[in-house]
């Protein structure tokens, strides 16, 4: 280590300084558990840098604000680029002059690994919790992370093994989801809670939590539930709204729409709608694990534009054939995936039915899900922070000096 850091860490009397990053609202949850933790087992250590109200209730000294780095899409990041080049040079130098024994990039990759092979490249130590689908996407992107972080700190079982070919330091810690959901659902007091008849064939339906998700897949959803109501008398469709923008969106839908089966509209409430649900017809990505853990049967479907899907393709980016958690999880195609042209109100309402019609399914299929459940349940926040402070050298010595 440079003697500059050294001397950095003799002048604050041996107090362990941790730096974070989160870039968004989930990031900042993870944080805020992994913060809570590490003071479990450094009392005295500071905690600071870029993270949300969550992270800040734990104790973080937040410099910046974590909504300073959500920016989604790539019109969105070009019109932002200047500003976030300038926090991004200021949050560094910040960093250097701070001199921390650790910093730690949580999720938010496209910000987060360029800091962290920053840091490291002056000698300091470097984790990123939440590893990139590296199974789903360029596999060989581990190496990369490697020349980043010292160690990846992973939420899925499957991950290690890419990071390990690569000779990357990669720990399974589980996933916090898994930690926050019951392994045993309360269907029926979900049910109640929403106003649901005990009784009633339920579909939640998730078209996505982003507009151009939105746009994209309900209207294909919504074609699909005539041809499902059709199959299954009484059937009742709950659709959440991620947040107020979203529910504008959705509403402006359906008014589109005359001759629709029940469809209710909820604000927020995902899990809850979930485990309150027969099946799940939603979006790929990471509601799919919660669906997971509400032990539902899903039918996953996206569409994304068709020339990022034909670049996708012919650039040989997508390395897997299971596009959703819950398949990868597994191992095998356990739920209906529905992609790209199959992404059909046809196909969506075959394999939704399909699920009605076959309860044996959904039987065999619990307990599966509750397998993967438990195998996930790690306490993950605590095992994140026990990744973190068996760094070398990072628990305090009598000596006052820190990491070397």
């Amino acid at each position: 280590m440079g003697g500059n850091r050294e001397s950095g860490i003799g002048n604050r009397a041996n107090r362990l300084r941790i730096a974070l990053c989160a870039g968004e609202a989930s990031g900042d949850l993870l944080g805020a558990g992994l913060v809570a933790r590490l003071r479990e087992r450094f009392p005295d250590a500071q905690f600071a840098g870029i993270g949300g109200p969550k992270m800040r209730a734990a104790g973080f000294e937040a410099w910046h604000d974590c909504s300073e780095l959500a920016v989604m899409g790539l019109a969105e990041v070009l019109g932002h680029l200047p500003r976030l080049l300038r926090l991004r040079r200021n949050f560094r130098r910040r960093l250097l002059a701070w001199k921390p024994d650790v910093f730690i990039g949580i999720d938010a990759p496209d910000f987060n690994l360029g800091v962290e092979r920053w840091m490291k490249d002056r000698g300091f130590r470097t984790v990123h919790y939440v590893s990139p689908s590296v199974w789903a996407w360029r596999a060989g992107r581990a190496a990369k992370i490697g020349r980043s972080a010292d160690r990846v700190l992973c939420l899925f079982p499957m991950e290690p093994p890419i990071y390990a070919r690569h000779g990357v330091d990669a720990r399974f810690v589980g996933h916090p989801m898994a930690d926050a959901m019951a392994l045993e659902p309360d269907r029926a007091g979900a049910r109640a809670g929403l106003g649901l008849a005990a009784d009633a064939p339920v579909l939640a339906a998730l078209p996505g939590s982003r507009r151009s998700e939105i746009e994209r897949l309900l209207p294909v959803f919504l074609d699909a539930l005539s041809r499902i109501a059709g199959s299954v008398p009484g059937l009742v469709t709950v659709i959440p709204a991620a947040n107020a923008a979203c529910r504008t969106q959705i509403e402006a839908m359906l008014a589109q729409r005359t001759a629709l089966p029940t469809v209710h509209l909820v604000d927020g409430r995902a899990g809850e709608i979930m485990v309150a649900s027969d099946v799940v017809l939603l979006a790929s990505g990471t509601a799919t694990l919660e669906a997971l853990l509400a032990k539902r049967p899903m039918v996953v479907a996206y569409r994304i534009a068709g020339l990022t899907y034909a670049i996708v393709k012919g650039l040989g980016l997508l390395k897997t054939d299971r596009y959703s958690l819950p398949n990868a999880l597994a191992g095998e195609a356990v739920v209906p995936e529905l992609m790209q042209a199959d992404c059909t109100p046809e196909k969506i309402a075959a394999a939704v039915t399909d699920w009605f019609a076959q309860p044996q399914r959904i039987a065999a299929l619990e307990p599966r899900f509750a397998r993967i459940h438990a195998e996930l349940r790690r306490d993950a926040s605590n095992a994140a922070a026990a990744a973190v402070a068996e760094l070398p050298g990072l628990s305090p010595s009598p000596l006052g000096k820190g990491p070397g």
